[in-house]
């Protein structure tokens, strides 16, 4: 198991396929809400991948928002759920933050995620609210 930063469009479609498999297929988020300005390489956004025995399998990415990183798009295939996967994801998210000198990070997890945030850190900072049909949270790490 191991994570990369995205540098080819290669690789970021194979994230893409991940992100629509987990979230439009599994999740039912409109496949017009799963994609948006940031799904490039110019910079505003670091995309990671995860693999498995040479397959990707997970993806996130992170940006900075008002001088915070904010860690959005996680997820994994679900055959490869049970690997610590997520947890290298949000590893590796965390170093692009701490590379940028950010010394905080922030998601919006769903509440079905939010045992496995916690034993990474995070704490819950928000009440429960609904983002593409799905009860999510903010949760907040210092680094």
């Amino acid at each position: 198991m191991k994570t990369k930063q995205i540098v080819d469009i290669h690789d970021l479609e194979k994230a893409f396929h991940i992100r629509e498999k987990v979230f439009v297929a599994e999740q039912g988020v409109p496949l017009e809400d799963e994609f948006d300005e940031y799904d490039h390489l110019d910079g505003d956004c670091d995309h990671i991948l995860a693999f498995y025995d040479g397959m990707a399998v997970g993806t996130g990415r992170i940006r900075v928002v008002e001088g915070i990183g904010k860690l959005e798009r996680i997820c994994v295939l679900e055959p490869f759920r049970a690997f610590g996967l997520g947890k290298l994801i949000i590893q590796a998210l965390e170093e692009v933050a701490a590379g940028k000198k950010l010394a905080k990070v922030k998601l919006h997890g769903q509440t079905q995620a939010e045992g496995f945030y916690h034993k990474l850190g995070y704490e819950t900072a928000s009440d429960e609210f609904m983002e593409d049909g799905i009860p999510h949270v903010v949760m907040t790490k210092e680094l």
